[in-house]
């Protein structure tokens, strides 16, 4: 029951977080999603970096990375409103921010989780 409180409040702390971060960043006037992106792509890192100290000696215990890694950054990262968001684009024709947000956030997203895991090495 302890851990499922641990994610639970990680899950909270990172959804207020990501909430904040697209009120403020994603732009209502041509539709890109900055706060998204900009969600995912700190969460990636940080998930890099929890998982790597995590695998690095030990250096969180379990409940740490459920905490942190499982609860905060699954509630700050988010595909359901990436997807959404795509879906938006297409349904509008812009294949083009389509392609570029997807393309970015795929690679900036999984280059954020190595450099994460590199930064703990």
């Amino acid at each position: 029951m302890k851990q499922v409180l641990l994610v639970f409040l990680g899950g909270g702390f990172g959804s207020v977080l990501r909430y904040l971060i697209g009120k403020f960043l994603n732009n209502t006037e041509n539709g890109i999603p900055y706060g998204t992106f900009a969600a995912n792509i700190l969460g990636s890192l940080l998930i890099g970096i929890v998982l790597g100290l995590a695998a690095k000696n030990d250096t969180l215990t379990q409940n740490q990375t459920l905490l942190l890694a499982t609860g905060f950054c699954g509630g700050f990262t988010t595909f359901s409103t990436f997807a959404y968001e795509n879906h938006v684009f297409l349904k509008s024709g812009d294949f083009a921010s389509f392609a570029i947000y997807t393309i970015a956030s795929f690679i900036v997203g999984f280059l954020a989780v190595f450099a994460g895991m590199y930064l703990v090495k």
